[in-house]
């Protein structure tokens, strides 16, 4: 007897620094949005999230750092399309100490 799997169709975003299958998932709920990106390499003053129109800019970098085998530099921007109904003015990020950056956001009434 064969089992129905059943699948949540909400929105994903791809994020380089995810674990897995590079997928990060969307938490869309009707007065707000949620999501976490793990940003591991970055300290928050190397973080800015940008609300451009009705999309959500967010660029991690870092100086060039040395090390004993060359120089390292790291920079990543990516653009996603904020969820629909969003209010820019209440989107807040923070990254917490596991180097997860959350970004929230509500939406209008």
């Amino acid at each position: 007897m064969s089992i129905a799997v059943s699948h949540d169709a909400g929105a994903k975003w791809d994020w380089p620094f995810q674990k897995g299958d590079g997928v990060v998932k969307v938490l869309d709920y009707e007065d707000h949005f949620e999501v976490g990106l793990e940003a591991h390499n970055f300290l928050p003053n190397e973080i800015d999230v940008k609300n451009i129109g009705e999309f959500l800019e967010i660029h991690m970098a870092h100086t060039t750092k040395d090390d004993k085998f060359g120089s390292i530099t790291r920079s990543i921007t990516r653009c996603y399309r904020l969820p629909a109904g969003t209010d820019p003015t209440t989107i807040k990020s923070s990254l917490d100490g596991s180097g997860i950056l959350h970004i929230t956001g509500n939406k209008k009434k």
